[in-house]
């Protein structure tokens, strides 16, 4: 099928409430235009540099969402287009973030990571830290960030079980950070969790946001 047809399937799949970010990492602007054309407005990047590139080659009502692990000294390069960072793990990365944000004169919003899988080399904060985080005077202070939501990766396995067992604690934790008073920095009305794989469970289990790449696409091309 044609990432058109692709992309009909899959939103005909997709409760009205639940966003849908075309993970379009490594697939060339052409690939893009044409989920584009199909209707497709948010874009989801692992690469700073391949980011920027595209924005600029592409129409500018795209939403381009940053969903890989973002090194501080990067945010500068994307602060004044981004419109949603997922995967911040850090204090550090949000302070960062809220610096380059304000001399772009914006508000821009982010998705704080939650470590949720059984596996060391994926990255996010466990939820004391989330916490220590939240409460900091810091954070509090951070007038140019805007805390919408969570996001989280399961662990790469076969096993559903397991796969439910995460987001299940995923939403716990998301359910407990809507219950926290809303501020200028923090409102929280997404949970990104679900990927080409495991993204119709993610939805049962309360996922707001889902990220496809590969059922958009089809696999990864690294050597383009």
């Amino acid at each position: 099928m044609s990432i058109s047809q692709n992309l009909t399937e899959i939103k005909s799949q997709l409760p009205n409430h639940v966003t849908l970010v075309a993970v379009s990492k490594t697939k060339p602007v052409a690939d893009l235009m044409e989920a584009y054309n199909a209707g497709q407005q948010i874009f989801g990047e692992n690469y700073v540099q391949e980011l920027v590139e595209k924005h600029e080659a592409l129409p500018k009502d795209i939403q381009w969402h940053f969903i890989g692990h973002l090194q501080s000294r990067k945010v500068k390069l994307i602060a004044s287009f981004v419109n949603l960072i997922h995967g911040v793990d850090s204090l550090k990365l949000l302070h960062e973030i809220s610096k380059e944000a304000q001399k772009n004169n914006r508000v821009i919003d982010c998705l704080l990571q939650i470590f949720i899988a059984e596996e060391e080399s994926k990255f996010g904060l466990d939820e004391k830290e989330l916490t220590e985080i939240l409460s900091s005077e810091e954070f509090k202070n951070l007038k140019n960030i805007r805390i919408i939501g969570l996001m989280g990766m399961a662990t790469f396995t076969d096993n559903q079980i397991q796969i439910q067992k995460e987001f299940d604690h995923l939403k716990t934790i998301f359910d407990k950070l809507k219950k926290l008073p809303k501020t200028q920095n923090l409102q929280p009305t997404t949970l990104s969790m679900g990927m080409s794989g495991d993204y119709q469970l993610a939805i049962e289990c309360g996922s707001t946001m889902v990220r496809i790449g590969s059922s958009i696409f089809g696999n990864r091309n690294y050597n383009n």
